[in-house]
């Protein structure tokens, strides 16, 4: 173990077996591991693992000690593109356990490709290393500008050969492990609706309270306390969305078993990061009426949110609970504000500036069509960067009264104090950017010859970027 303490916990296992399944791991042939996310290994007290000691507990399954004695499949449902789906839950993963980190957070280490379980249906529990690999990019880069996001712990790569419809089989398997803050899901609640169990909701609402958001606790009344950690769920979820649209993230699959109670972002399957400002930009190929687009997002979590407060109407009065979900709107706005302010490295203002600044920059994106990442980093500090930015291959753009309007409201805003870091990334070639064809050329090396240089660079690329902004998590 590192010099971080270990922390392990159970407390998952405190609501029941209702809640859960105790499954096996799947049985791989070969374990070759391809990323070990170190800092955060240090982070909760598993920096000093060997690497067959992380293989064994990463790969294997192998319980943590004093952790979660077999690993727990999680039981939800979920409306899944609006349509209300029973039959899923943990099918091609589990909570293999659960850590405290050192500000006393309950930390999830759960799996993606782990084998089957009871709701794997007609999957075979397994993970494409293409997807897992897709996986540690999108999580380290919206960690990079400052999305609450979880993070991808570790991949490795399984030795068999899977048939997928949507590329290239035989494909290479793998399975991924992520370090997130919850996997108690919008979902888990909904499963608990559909029974009818009142008493399943009023537990869900006092772990959630326990564990994720203390500020909700009301002395155990429950009529008190379900509205209140509906608001602080409808607050965290606010502000995600505002992360996601000042990064340009399009997560493409926002179903309400993709959604958990403490605000975080996870399960990256058909993710896009946007060229260019387009509200109607969809991630997922299936996605064909874009009720997931880019310019919907919010619109379809305060949605899922709606499915949530549903759930709650068991154990809290309705009007209460319509109450809590008013404050979403307000969250979003104000976390799109902070998110903004941060990757565009500028002191917030105030909440009239603030919103002038995001109208203003999403407005010169929308009529110029300006690449949307070289924009934030031509203009990351604000006016001082103005020869920097006509300077560089973007510049032709800079023209016209819609940037005459992005320049005033830069102009309104003090650049934060540049660290050395800051200086060396911002004056560089330009931004680290995943667009899907970046993606596609990276995978290629290692499908064709297993050659991972790129994939490391751009890990590399990531990490840099993520020291110069140097933005503070919103956990």
């Amino acid at each position: 173990m590192s010099t971080m303490t270990y922390r392990p916990s159970t407390a998952h296992a405190d609501l029941g077996p209702s809640f859960y399944d105790v499954v096996a791991p799947a049985a791989f042939p070969q374990h070759v591991l391809r990323f070990r996310n170190q800092r955060w290994a240090e982070a909760v007290g598993l920096g000093g693992l060997t690497d067959d000691q992380w293989i064994a507990h990463f790969g294997r399954f192998e319980p943590l000690p004093d952790n979660l004695p077999a690993p727990l499949a999680l039981r939800y449902h979920g409306h899944q593109f609006r349509s209300y789906n029973p039959d899923i839950g943990d099918g091609r993963g589990f909570l293999a356990g659960q850590l405290i980190d050192g500000e006393g957070r309950l930390l999830d280490l759960g799996t993606k490709g782990s084998g089957r379980t009871p709701y794997s249906r007609s999957g075979d529990g397994r993970l494409t290393l293409k997807g897992g690999v897709r996986e540690v990019l999108a999580s380290s880069l919206l960690e990079a500008y400052g999305v609450y996001t979880s993070k991808t712990f570790s991949l490795i790569e399984t030795g068999e050969d899977l048939m997928r419809g949507d590329e290239p089989s035989p494909t290479r398997s793998a399975v991924m492990v992520r370090l997130s803050h919850s996997h108690v899901r919008f979902g888990t609640f909904q499963r608990c609706l559909a029974y009818n169990d009142a008493a399943g909701i009023a537990a869900l609402v006092s772990h959630s309270i326990r564990h994720y958001h203390l500020q909700a606790a009301r002395g155990g009344v429950m009529a008190e306390e379900a509205p209140a950690l509906l608001a602080a769920v409808a607050a965290a979820s606010g502000a995600l969305v505002g992360e996601w649209m000042a990064a340009g993230f399009v997560h493409g699959v926002l179903n309400t078993d993709n959604m958990v109670v403490t605000g975080e972002s996870f399960d990256y399957g058909p993710w896009r990061f946007l060229p260019r400002y387009e509200p109607g930009f969809t991630a997922a190929y299936f996605d064909q009426t874009g009720l997931y687009a880019f310019g919907r997002q919010p619109g379809a979590v305060a949605w899922n949110l709606e499915r949530f407060a549903e759930c709650l109407t068991l154990v809290a009065p309705v009007a209460a609970l319509e109450d809590a979900l008013r404050g979403y709107a307000g969250a979003f706005h104000a976390g799109l504000r902070r998110a903004l302010c941060a990757r565009l490295g500028l002191k917030a203002v105030d909440a009239e500036a603030d919103d002038e600044l995001a109208a203003a920059f999403f407005q010169f994106l929308l009529k110029s069509q300006a690449p949307f990442e070289r924009t934030v980093f031509d203009w990351h500090g604000g006016l001082a960067r103005r020869a920097f930015a006509m300077a560089g291959p973007q510049a032709a753009f800079y023209v016209g009264a819609d940037f005459a309007r992005l320049e005033a409201a830069l102009g309104a805003h003090e650049p934060v104090a540049a660290s050395a870091a800051a200086r060396t990334y911002f004056e560089g070639e330009g931004p680290a950017t995943l667009l899907i064809e970046e993606v596609e050329a990276l995978w290629a090396p290692i499908a064709e010859r297993d050659d991972w240089s790129l994939f490391t660079a751009k890990l590399d690329q990531i990490d840099r970027a993520r020291e110069a902004h140097a933005i503070a998590p919103r956990r």
